[in-house]
């Protein structure tokens, strides 16, 4: 089927913490072929997994040594290749992820440019000769705190990275880097992968005269006008399209800090021959203080108005034009239910919720590993985080520059912590979750005898059978891949609904994301007739009674 990923729904794998298979307490491939069944029996299409390839793992394996090996701990290449053929077998396909604004400065790339600023490798990253005062290039800062610049004795300059010191910035300004990396995809779906999602690929084109920020912004800002959506950005993606992906049946997603709808389309109208979508980042950032000096961790208050506004801006500009990927939770994400819903209380309800506002859009949809089974954040000593974003906003914000409490920042990493989605997948109430018969890398949640796999395939109403109707109705619903998008009721604070319409038919989606009770008449005015409850997470049989407590429907009307 042309276009197969538009109807298609994506699980995406993050393999350290999915399923061990061998108790050295690290997730791996072995471990993600044995559930294959399990996901097969949630009806996914697609599996995008995260890193697998050889790292040092400062990054967690986002900071790559070698492209072509895949990294011990997870297993070898023919574990890779046979995790392919036996997804195929289900008729899943597998996506990888594609890291290449960036490498692990243990790449041979990095090893040799460092030696010398005459050699086959000497440009593959980005070097600057420090100013006539010996200080930086220039202001700009890095996306894990501190500057964004580190200095090289062995080569007497300075590199860029936009991560880790350890993850260089790749010079894609050079041919023989964007010709490395079409190889290395190559590599990768001549045995079988199905396509790429690609890490910050926004960013891998820079402003070339690398101009200072505005004094007052200094190092606050990380994404920005000179490192993100670069002047040569559209025209790589063209070429990596000429190059390798129009010669493969293949689906591709970016991600793509700091893009609007606008954007978007440049990547994704099919016409420029670039992606079949993005990543937006927008929806996910409603909830942080713009323009703070303390980034992510200065929290505002979650604004139902505000994440409709920016949800349906990218229906709108994108219907015709592009494609939407939609999620609320990966693995640079927190838990949706516990940062903008009720974990506890209405934990099941609530994720039934979100997911209904999600899977009804236009777009193609993500789950992450957990989210099908409801897994929760969690709230550990802040010594417990394994993320160098955590660590390093720690001591750059509440040990140095002393702008934020450690009680505000723990409050933060609690909400928003990348990992909150990186607690060991809970497959049963046995120790560890039964993720490993070892010692885990990361702590499991303390909550995994509640929240766990066994117990939601057990119970014919849970979280997980949800999904799996969402998923169905994806499948053999067309109007939810074509129909056209309405929001209705844009100012209420507690209603999340809209329309879905072809010429032939029109669904009501809605959703009450509060602990309230609320009346439904706001609703009624849409609704001339209702003819099916298409899914729901209470029982109603038609548009009439109140709305109960994180109360979700999908609803066939006229």
């Amino acid at each position: 089927m042309k276009d197969w990923w538009k109807n298609s729904v994506v699980y995406q794998i993050y393999p350290r913490s999915f399923k061990d298979s061998n108790g050295d307490g690290f997730g791996d491939l072995p471990g993600v072929i044995e559930k294959l069944d399990y996901l097969k029996e949630l009806g996914i299409d697609v599996i995008w997994l995260s890193p697998v390839f050889d790292s040092p793992q400062d990054d967690n394996g986002y900071d790559i040594r070698d492209y072509r090996s895949v990294y011990a701990g997870f297993g070898t290449n023919e574990d890779m290749e046979e995790l392919i053929a036996q997804a195929h077998k289900r008729g899943i396909k597998v996506v990888m992820d594609l890291v290449v604004n960036h490498t692990s400065d243990e790449h041979v790339w990095f090893v040799e440019s460092r030696k010398s600023r005459e050699n086959a490798y000497s440009d593959y990253y980005i070097w600057k000769d420090p100013k006539a005062d010996g200080s930086e290039p220039n202001n700009w800062g890095s996306s894990f705190c501190g500057s964004a610049w580190e200095y090289s004795e062995q080569r007497g300059q300075y590199f860029l990275h936009f991560y880790s010191r350890r993850q260089p910035d790749l010079n894609w300004e050079n041919p023989k880097v964007r010709k490395e990396v079409y190889d290395l995809m190559k590599f990768w779906m001549e045995k079988g992968a199905d396509g790429w999602r690609m890490d910050v690929i926004a960013s891998i084109s820079k402003e070339q005269d690398f101009p200072d920020y505005p004094e007052e912004e200094g190092r606050k800002y990380y994404t920005g006008k000179y490192h993100s959506n670069g002047p040569r950005l559209h025209e790589f993606i063209q070429e990596m399209n000429r190059e390798v992906l129009s010669k493969y049946d293949c689906m591709t997603v970016g991600e793509a800090p700091g893009s609007t709808p606008e954007v978007a389309r440049l990547f994704t109208d099919p016409d420029r021959k670039e992606l079949n979508m993005i990543f937006t980042f927008e929806h996910m950032n409603i909830d942080r203080v713009p323009g703070s000096v303390n980034r992510k961790w200065a929290l505002k208050p979650f604004d139902l108005r505000e994440l409709k506004r920016v949800m349906s801006d990218w229906q709108y500009k994108l219907a015709g034009r592009g494609w939407n990927a939609l999620y609320f939770e990966n693995h640079d994400q927190p838990r949706v239910i516990s940062r903008w819903g009720n974990d506890t209380e209405y934990r099941e309800e609530c994720a039934k919720a979100y997911a209904t506002v999600l899977h009804g859009m236009q777009g193609t949809p993500y789950i992450y590993q957990g989210e099908e089974i409801g897994m929760t954040n969690v709230a550990f000593e802040l010594e417990e985080y394994e993320d160098i974003e955590v660590r390093n906003a720690f001591q750059e914000l509440v040990v140095n520059g002393k702008s934020i409490t450690r009680e505000e920042f723990q409050k933060a990493v609690w909400n928003k912590s990348r990992d909150n989605g990186r607690t060991p997948m809970q497959w049963d109430d046995s120790e560890n979750a039964g993720f490993t018969t070892g010692t885990p890398w990361f702590r499991v949640s303390d909550r995994y005898q509640e929240i766990n796999v066994k117990n939601a395939l057990e119970k014919k109403d849970s979280v997980f059978y949800y999904y799996k109707e969402l998923i169905r109705l994806r499948h053999e619903e067309p109007l939810l891949t074509e129909g056209e998008y309405r929001l209705i009721l844009p100012e209420d604070e507690h209603i999340f609904a809209y329309l879905r319409q072809t010429e032939k038919e029109g669904w009501l989606v809605a959703a009450n994301l509060s602990e309230k009770t609320l009346p439904s008449e706001p609703l009624r005015e849409f609704v001339k007739e209702m003819q099916e409850v298409m899914i729901g997470n209470y029982e109603r049989t038609g548009i009439e009674g109140e709305l109960r407590p994180y109360e979700a429907f999908m609803m066939r009307i006229r």
